[in-house]
């Protein structure tokens, strides 16, 4: 049975909703597991086919839960899901580009094959209130991380990657 993990942390609700939009449309095609970055391990990769990897951009980096959870997961899977397809969603407040970067780098550290171009959805928060606030993504926004699961899902599932 084909699996698709989807890997995500969110403080403030931006990149949960992503992930769940995701997991909405492939968990029509593909068995889904939709695992928060805290509680997700190597023991999850090393049982998936395909990986989605959602997280906030923070201070320009990968927030600080993902980079966690791909500390403790890299060396167990290292050499052990090569040729994986993956595809990554970041929640920015204005760019994104650097932590969409260094998932980049660590999927490719594991040799991972990436399917899509990073979808970057950016809140435009500058202000620290703004920042700190729960999140709404538009469902305009949303569309487009249902169209990534969905073509996640297919693509497993046909067996096209």
């Amino acid at each position: 049975m084909v699996q698709l993990l989807i890997v995500y942390y969110s403080k403030t609700g931006g990149s949960r909703q992503m992930a769940e939009a995701a997991y909405s449309m492939a968990c029509q095609e593909v068995t889904t597991i939709l695992r928060a970055a805290v509680e997700a391990g190597p023991e999850d990769l090393l049982r998936a086919d395909g990986y989605i990897f959602c997280a906030p951009e923070n201070l320009a980096a990968i927030a600080g839960m993902m980079k966690d959870f791909y500390d403790r997961s890299y060396y167990p899977a290292l050499g052990r899901i090569e040729g994986h397809p993956y595809a990554q969603m970041v929640c920015a407040g204005s760019d994104g580009e650097n932590a969409a970067r260094q998932t980049a780098r660590i999927a490719q550290g594991w040799r991972l094959k990436e399917v899509q171009p990073p979808l970057i959805i950016c809140n435009y928060a500058q202000k620290p209130e703004e920042i700190l606030a729960e999140k709404s993504i538009p469902e305009d926004q949303l569309a487009l991380c249902r169209d990534l699961g969905a073509a996640m899902g297919a693509g497993l599932s046909m067996g096209v990657f």
